[in-house]
């Protein structure tokens, strides 16, 4: 009968234990509402279990009090209950705290870390480049004019925006584009041919998407004819482009600022790439004029996005400068650019600072992964921004996410002010160092010691949200370097040409361009000596930037397995190929 009464009580307490066990997931199942199955089983589930706990603990209490009586059980609960309450009010105190003095420390050097201080000035609406009726149309299929979300999505709107340059078929045959990064130039034959290829469902002489000619002319008219299908777009654009502002309607006061929308950043790219490939045809034409002023209609909706504070609006303004930049390099290889049109293109060239830009786009970052932090401080809503991984479709259930999602609504409140300090303290010791637009530098050995603090950074109370909102920023410097390289590069190749239009060849030496031809020579944004600079025998030149490994290769490009460049080897280069006449 004795080990009867024990296996009771071992029972009852292995019951106890599993009704605890199960009470905390029905709690979280209640905490994540936005799930409608879990939801309902979570709230049936708890009811329950808090009824069969709340019997177990009255049994635990009676057979406690049997030994020790009411009163010592009372005092033992509520000392208990005061140590939880002094360590939740001291890790409270101690976040707040360290948040309050970081901020402090902050704003004495002139930092401001919420993400109203990042947010672009209101502009007036009919100044407004970004609210022009075809720009519009890249983002009013989800936002409207005012930046509220439309619910269900609107698809009748059609982004006029994104003149795709493609059709809609096997992307195999898509033409392999040019790039004057590796010093190719555009083979507008291969793109002659790509429009021209027949509608297998239509003798009529119409391509899949383009218009073409009944018969095949010269390569750059049959392309320019093919994309003339957006003619009106882009004098429509052109027409915009003259407003004095720009402001996308972007839902700043977004909660949490995280899920704000961008839908505008797909169709500018595309436009980007149609102005791009337009330019070059015209240029196969000798009509530099035309080909110049789609280059800078194409600088302009690059620069409608400059005071985003988001680094992935930055990082398509590179990715768009790029595509931009090609027209400019094959007009320089073939000499097509006159004196006036070299001095317009280094002028709006010398307005683009991607060093600068990567500086708010950092800062951006800081303040909306604060503002993120301080979101799930007071809303504990993980799911919102995607910190655990919910099948809602499916209705599946992660036993870890479960857990996870109970502790974090049980963790103190001041370890989410600790977490917003080591954002700040991050950003602080590597991410902002790491460019210098007063000095024209970026140091690639900071990327790698940060990435590495990121790997070795170990879970505690003070950064365990900063390892899961930091992604690897460091790549970023790399990007905005190298875009900004481009640039000057591309300012000093404007230059070489103006030397050479006056002198019948290129100097031996880049000193000799300042002031006559540019005010001043940029250095080197790696290192900060003065760009690597030859003639060569061909009557050309090599003009390179030592690159992110910081080792002079001679102007060698680093190049992936696939052929493309590879930004981390060999140097950043701008050469033209010596078969261009």
């Amino acid at each position: 009968m004795k080990k009867f009464f024990i296996l009771l009580k071992v029972i009852r307490w292995l019951v106890l234990a599993l009704m605890i066990v199960v009470s905390l997931f029905a709690l979280a199942a209640v905490i994540i509402t936005r799930h409608q199955l879990v939801a309902e089983l979570g709230r049936a589930i708890v009811l329950g279990t808090f009824a069969a706990v709340a019997a177990m603990l009255f049994l635990f209490i009676w057979w406690i009090c049997r030994g020790y009586g009411v009163r010592s059980t009372v005092i033992a609960f509520a000392g208990f209950a005061l140590l939880i309450a002094l360590f939740y009010a001291e890790e409270d105190f101690r976040g707040w705290h360290a948040w309050q003095s970081f901020k402090h420390q902050s704003e004495a050097k002139g930092e401001k870390l919420d993400f109203a201080s990042v947010v672009p000035p209101p502009v007036p609406d009919g100044q407004n480049f970004a609210l022009s009726d075809v720009v519009a149309s890249s983002y009013e299929y989800i936002l409207d004019k005012h930046g509220h979300r439309i619910t269900p999505s609107n698809t009748n709107v059609v982004n006029r925006l994104a003149m795709n340059i493609y059709r809609n078929d096997n992307w195999e045959r898509q033409p392999t584009n040019s790039y004057w990064a590796k010093g190719t130039l555009t083979d507008l034959k291969a793109w002659q041919a790509y429009y021209r290829i027949p509608n297998t469902n239509s003798d009529s002489v119409m391509t899949n998407e383009f218009p073409v000619a009944l018969e095949p002319q010269a390569p750059a008219v049959d392309v320019l004819l093919a994309l003339s299908k957006f003619d009106s777009t882009v004098e429509e654009l052109r027409q915009a482009s003259k407003l004095p502002f720009s402001r996308y309607p972007i839902n700043y006061n977004s909660d949490p600022i995280c899920g704000v929308l961008l839908p505008h950043l797909a169709g500018t790219k595309r436009c980007a790439q149609h102005l791009a490939l337009r330019g070059e045809a015209e240029l196969e034409l000798g009509q530099s004029e035309k080909a110049l002023a789609d280059i800078e209609l194409g600088f302009r909706v690059i620069d409608s996005m400059r005071q985003e504070p988001f680094l992935i609006s930055h990082l398509v303004r590179i990715a768009e400068f790029s595509i931009i930049l090609q027209p400019v390099y094959e007009g320089l290889a073939r000499h097509q650019w006159s004196e006036s049109e070299l001095v317009e293109l280094e002028r709006e060239l010398a307005k683009f600072d991607f060093l600068a830009d990567y500086q708010l786009s950092m800062r951006g970052e800081r303040n909306e992964s604060i503002s993120t932090i301080d979101y799930l401080r007071r809303h504990r809503s993980y799911n919102d921004i995607g910190l655990f991984d919910w099948s809602i479709n499916s209705g599946e259930i992660k036993l870890g996410n479960l857990i996870s999602e109970t502790l974090y609504a049980l963790i103190p409140t001041g370890w989410f002010f600790l977490n917003e300090a080591s954002i700040g303290r991050f950003h602080e010791r590597w991410f902002l160092p790491m460019v210098e637009p007063q000095k024209h530098l970026i140091h690639p050995k900071i990327p790698e010691q940060a990435d590495a603090a990121l790997s070795t950074m170990h879970r505690t109370p003070e950064n365990f949200i900063v390892a899961i909102l930091m992604p690897a920023l460091s790549v970023a410097e790399l990007k905005f370097g190298y875009g900004q390289s481009a640039v000057d590069m591309a300012r000093v190749g404007c230059a070489l040409e103006r030397y050479r239009i006056a002198h019948g060849e290129y100097p031996t030496s880049l000193t000799v361009l300042s002031p006559q031809f540019i005010e001043s020579v940029p250095n080197d944004v790696v290192g900060g000596q003065p760009l690597k600079y030859r003639r060569t025998g061909d009557g050309r030149f090599v003009l390179y930037s030592i690159g992110w490994n910081e080792i002079d290769d001679g102007g060698k490009i680093g190049l992936r397995p696939s052929g493309s460049p590879d930004m981390r080897t060999g140097d950043w280069v701008w050469q033209y190929e010596t078969r261009v006449p």
